[in-house]
């Protein structure tokens, strides 16, 4: 017999052109009363959503950010290769299946909140709604939202929204959601995996996520983005945000099932893979103690010395023999549990707040600012933090954007696309180019609408694409300059 969520997820898998995806989780049979089996409580599908997109966002990670954003690269790697921009019409699928089946799942615990009276899983869904609908708005565009996940009410064949239209609610949405928390009144729908029943950490993601949100769409002025967020930050105890990495949005995945490890073989995350030579070059010039914590050391090619870290150039040009070492290999500790999957730091708040405070839209001081994120980034990986570390002059903060964006992009670091989306922001930091690059040697913006969603909702698709100018790759998302 079926829950009600999984028809409700087999309706969307034909509604959206889905392929096939499983319908059984650990956690789903955990959180199942065999005696109520068509009811669900609003904790029912809390720990499945947090648990199954931030496991998903981290393999992403490794899968696809690292190489467009030269953290690591496949190697050897004679040709192609989404390092050298070759990136396939498929690319996305995972990405827009996978968060399309847990919208449905967010949906229906929204609703389970709403029939209960609970004001803070209601405002949990509306919180999770949105990030999940800011992943997959931002990594294609145009999406299906007010007639998504509804299947079984007969829509089978939903209309786009614009991505203006998406981020006007999911912003609506978080503004509301931070009402809705009381702190006074407990989760009594079981134990959460993320913040364990703290509604206060809860209210801190909500308000943290708006930060971001507002901040990935400020280049539209109609958005008034930036008097939103001075709003936030000006008002600390109306709109609470993190202030350590304690109180981050960071799940701790143990190993116990089914809090277990995305990688089934853990070695699989090292074997033919190599830092890219920027991202490492940049931590030997900091001399940042993240980078044991990422990589291991080159050594020569006998494997017999080892040589330091070092890396390979993405893109790179010519063969894999012009390279007389082997190079750094990500630190297989990194997905094996205790593992950590980052949905969004403490670090990332505080860089937030550089930026705005050097761009003079906030008061308070950039370089402040710059150092607790940098400080935080690195101790969130269990590294301790140098007390000479802003001794180094490319490590201090020299009143530069360019500054705050190079340091930030290493505290992104394993977090979902967030570095792909804040480049595409801001053109930083600046990634080093080679003849064998592909795509015009341009970084790719968005992915390519999955074919099933082509061939099976082909009269809203075709409205969108024209709407956005094309569907390739390079076609740029509305917040993109």
């Amino acid at each position: 017999m079926m829950t009600k969520s999984i028809k409700k997820f087999l309706v969307l898998l034909v509604a959206l052109g889905s392929v096939t995806v499983s319908c059984t989780d650990d956690f789903e049979e955990i959180n199942l009363d065999p005696n109520r089996i068509e009811k669900i409580s609003p904790g029912t599908l809390l720990n499945p959503i947090i648990y199954e997109v931030a496991s998903f966002n981290t393999s992403r990670s490794n899968a696809f950010t690292f190489e467009i954003m030269q953290v690591s690269l496949p190697f050897p790697s004679p040709s192609g290769g989404e390092h050298r921009y070759d990136v396939g019409d498929g690319a996305g699928n995972s990405t827009w299946n996978t968060y399309y089946r847990w919208l449905t799942n967010i949906k229906e615990m929204q609703a389970a909140a709403v029939a209960a009276e609970d004001p803070n899983y209601e405002a949990i869904a509306l919180t999770l709604n949105a990030w999940v609908y800011s992943l997959l708005t931002d990594s294609f565009g145009d999406v299906p939202m007010e007639e998504a996940t509804r299947g079984d009410e007969g829509v089978f064949y939903p209309a786009f929204n614009t991505q203006q239209e998406v981020y006007t609610k999911i912003l609506a949405d978080l503004d509301r959601a931070s009402t809705l928390f009381d702190t006074s009144k407990p989760m009594i729908y079981g134990t959460e995996i993320l913040f364990d029943n703290n509604v206060g950490n809860w209210q801190r993601f909500c308000n943290s996520l708006r930060l971001r949100l507002l901040l990935r769409v400020s280049n539209r002025t109609e958005t008034n983005a930036t008097a939103r967020m001075a709003e936030i930050i000006n008002n600390p105890e109306q709109y609470p945000v993190f202030t350590s990495n304690e109180e981050a949005a960071i799940l701790e995945i143990t190993g116990v099932p089914p809090l277990v490890s995305p990688w089934g073989r853990a070695v699989d995350f090292r074997t033919g893979r190599a830092a890219s030579a920027f991202f490492i070059d940049n931590l030997n010039e900091l001399n940042d103690p993240r980078r044991e914590k990422f990589f291991g050391q080159a050594t020569s090619k006998d494997g017999a010395t080892k040589i330091g870290f070092r890396g390979i150039p993405s893109g790179y040009d010519g063969g894999d023999a012009q390279f007389d070492f082997s190079p750094s290999s990500p630190n297989i500790e990194l997905v094996t549990a205790p593992m950590i999957s980052v949905i969004m730091s403490y670090a990332e708040v505080e860089f937030i707040k550089a930026e705005l405070a050097q761009k003079g839209i906030i008061s308070s001081d950039a370089q402040v600012h710059y150092e607790k994120g940098v400080k935080a980034a690195i101790e969130q990986w269990g590294a301790e933090f140098p007390a000479d570390y802003f001794e180094n002059p490319t490590a201090a903060y020299n009143g530069t954007f360019e500054r705050i964006m190079l340091q930030k992009y290493f505290a992104l670091y394993f977090n979902d696309y967030q570095q792909w989306f804040e480049y595409r922001r801001t053109g930083l930091p600046v990634l080093p180019k080679t003849e064998s690059m592909m795509n015009d040697k341009m970084v790719p913006v968005r992915f390519r609408y999955p074919a099933t969603v082509q061939q099976m909702n082909s009269e809203n698709y075709m409205k969108a694409v024209e709407r956005m100018g094309g569907d390739d790759i390079n076609t740029k998302v509305w917040w993109e300059k």
